[in-house]
């Protein structure tokens, strides 16, 4: 008998002699069954080596133990280490994570929207492509499940957003680059993938007003997530012709000044703050990388954990209660300047 195959719940109540409605009720939950019956069913899950498909017993609950977890660019380390980060929050919580990746396609996030629709969550953490996003079907999944939006914020969208203060890291590296030498320029995607790049420059040319300076923007072209290299062809392009307004250049985003460096490098330009330097370069986002760039880079970091554990402390929140929020919440924390080599 140990050999048989037990394909679902209704094989293994079979051979084990205990009603389906009894194994389900005890896979909802271990302690509603009698300590008699449910010894006979872990006795019985042991000799016949059962597991149940956790989604499909899901399927069968008003409310899940499913929490989905959706991001823009899995491939992003950013991206990776916040979704790593609320992954394990959830697990800690008791609750079941599932992440997925719109890869920066519309068409993949809107049916990533009906995958998790179909697995009955109890409540989804997502960062959506913003921009680039089906407005309509992210509105109306935001209508019918608990919701909380991270790091992009779609107005409107979601029970709350949680995120990163864009100005608290403008003003930052702004000020830090000012005060060091000479003013920078902004360098960033023409079209940029990610909805915090428009807020950035906003901030830049405030900062820069601000302190009676120039803002000089410098945008590149290049589409969708391939920061490094587009920021590297760019910084080719603009050094080539001459272009680059300053010799201090404040990227939009940590993966944009990667691929500066690499291109300053190939050019033979020095960057840093030391004497034979030809340029300093600052950046946004403190990217799980930057710290190993060559010189490391200066930059504003999130704080992850503050983001992530806001989120789902959010969420939790709105599925402990079972309501929904009588008004949208939007929580963001300032950025913390690392200072480092390239500026």
């Amino acid at each position: 008998m140990a050999d048989q195959q037990i394909r679902n719940m209704e094989d293994f109540a079979a051979v084990s002699g205990i009603s389906r409605p009894t194994i389900s009720k005890y896979f909802n939950d271990p302690q509603s069954v009698r300590s008699s019956t449910r010894e006979r069913i872990e006795k019985a899950l042991d000799q016949y080596d059962y597991r149940p498909n956790i989604y499909a017993v899901n399927q069968n609950r008003r409310q899940t133990k499913n929490i989905g977890i959706m991001v823009p660019y899995l491939a992003d380390p950013f991206f990776a280490e916040i979704a790593r980060t609320i992954e394990m929050m959830v697990i800690e919580a008791g609750f079941r994570p599932i992440v997925l990746s719109s890869h920066g396609s519309t068409e993949l996030e809107a049916e990533n929207l009906e995958t998790l629709r179909s697995l009955k969550p109890a409540g989804v953490l997502m960062a959506p492509l913003g921009r680039a996003s089906d407005r309509g079907a992210v509105e109306k999944f935001c209508r019918d499940v608990p919701s909380v939006l991270f790091d992009s914020n779609m107005e409107g969208m979601g029970e709350a957003f949680i995120g990163s203060d864009n100005v608290s890291f403008v003003e930052q590296t702004v000020g830090y680059v000012t005060q060091t030498g000479s003013p920078p320029c902004f360098f960033e995607m023409k079209t940029p993938a990610n909805p915090n790049a428009n807020k950035r420059r906003i901030a830049y040319i405030n900062a820069m007003e601000a302190r009676g300076l120039e803002p000089r923007v410098v945008s590149i072209g290049g589409e969708g997530w391939a920061f490094e290299e587009i920021g590297r062809q760019g910084a080719h392009d603009v050094l080539e012709k001459g272009h680059l307004p300053t010799n201090t250049v404040l990227c939009s985003n940590d993966r944009l000044a990667i691929g500066f460096l690499a291109a300053c490098y190939e050019r033979g330009l020095r960057v840093g703050r030391t004497e034979g330097c030809a340029l300093r370069v600052a950046s946004h986002d403190d990217h799980p990388f930057s710290r190993f760039t060559c010189p490391a880079l200066t930059t504003a970091a999130h704080d992850y954990d503050s983001v992530a554990q806001g989120a789902v402390d959010t969420l939790f929140e709105l599925v402990e209660s079972g309501a929904r929020a009588n008004a949208r919440q939007e929580t963001v924390y300032p950025a913390k300047l690392i200072v480092r080599a390239s500026a």
